[in-house]
C-alpha cells in the first residue's frame, strides 16, 4: 500500500475539523517522525494563512518530562497560534467549535522584542518579555480518542484549539515563575494543580527552547507574539456548561465558560 503524502495527511486533518476525528496517522507518519510531522503542520499553516488566518504566536507542548516519556520523545513540540483561537478573558466558548477538548493552565508571555538568535537563552527571553499572563489553553485533537503519538500531535498543530490570556499582564521583574503555584477550577471545584517549574523547570526555559527552534527554522519569534509556555498541571476534559478558572499565584487569574452564548 502506498503511503499518503504529507499534503494528503494535512488535508485529512483539515477535514476532521468539520467531519470529526480521524484515526492516528500511522499509515503516513512513524510515531517519532518529527520532520514529517512538522512538514504536515507547516502545510496546514500555509493553507490557513492563505485563507486569511493571522499568526499571533506559538505554543510549546510536551514541556513536562513525564509526558515526553509517555510519548517516547526527549523534546517539547510546538504549534501555531492564530488570531481566531483567542478567547477573551471571561468570555464563552461554544462547544460546537470543539471535538474532544481539554483545558490546561499555563503561564504565557507577550514579547516586546524579536528573538532571532538560534542560541537564545532564558535570560534573553526574559529581556524581551513585555508582559506575563495567567493563561488557559484549550487543547483538542483531531485524532480519535486522543490516541496520539508525538508525530500525531505535532502534525495536528500541537493538538491546539483555543487559548485565554488574563486581560491584565504583569512585567516580568520580580515574578517567581518557577515557584508560582497554579490552581485550575471547574465549576468552582479544584480540578488541576501544579507549579511553574513543570514547564521545563521554568517557563522561560520553555520559551527559550521555542525561540531557538523557530529561529533555526527561519521563523523567529517577533515583538507582539504570544507564547504559551506549557502546562503547569494535568489537563482536564470539558463538558458543556463548565466554567473554567485558572489562578497562578503572583501572576494572575483568567477564565472562560464552555457553553453556548
Amino acid at each position: 500500500m502506498k503511503c499518503p503524502t504529507h499534503a494528503a495527511l494535512a488535508e485529512r486533518l483539515r477535514g476532521a475539523y468539520t467531519t470529526g476525528t480521524v484515526p492516528p496517522l500511522r499509515d503516513g507518519l512513524a510515531p517519532t517522525d518529527a520532520v514529517g510531522a512538522y512538514a504536515v503542520q507547516e502545510t496546514n499553516t500555509r493553507f490557513w494563512e492563505a485563507q486569511g488566518r493571522r499568526i499571533v504566536g506559538r505554543k510549546a507542548g510536551l514541556t513536562a518530562k513525564a509526558v515526553q516519556a509517555q510519548l517516547g520523545v526527549d523534546q517539547p513540540d510546538f504549534g501555531v497560534l492564530f488570531d481566531d483561537m483567542r478567547i477573551a478573558d471571561g468570555a464563552t466558548l461554544d462547544p460546537a467549535r470543539c471535538i474532544q477538548p481539554k483545558a490546561e493552565a499555563e503561564i504565557a508571555f507577550v514579547l516586546a522584542a524579536d528573538l532571532p538568535d538560534v542560541d537564545t537563552s532564558a535570560e534573553q527571553v526574559a529581556a524581551a518579555v513585555a508582559t506575563v499572563h495567567a493563561a488557559i489553553e484549550i487543547v483538542d485533537s483531531r485524532i480519535a480518542d486522543w490516541k496520539i503519538t508525538f508525530a500525531d500531535t505535532v502534525a495536528d498543530n500541537g493538538s491546539s484549539a483555543f487559548f485565554v490570556l488574563a486581560e491584565q499582564g504583569l512585567p516580568l521583574a520580580g515574578l517567581d515563575l518557577e515557584g508560582a503555584a497554579m490552581e485550575m477550577t471547574i465549576d468552582g471545584a479544584v480540578a488541576s494543580t501544579g507549579i511553574g517549574a513543570a514547564a521545563l523547570g521554568n517557563p522561560l526555559n520553555a520559551a527559550a527552547w521555542l525561540a531557538q527552534t523557530l529561529a533555526a527554522r527561519g521563523e523567529p519569534l517577533r515583538a507582539g507574539d504570544v507564547l504559551l509556555a506549557g502546562a503547569l498541571g494535568p489537563m482536564v476534559a470539558l463538558v458543556p456548561g463548565n466554567r473554567v478558572e485558572a489562578k497562578v499565584a503572583g501572576i494572575g487569574t483568567c477564565s472562560f465558560t464552555y457553553a453556548k452564548a
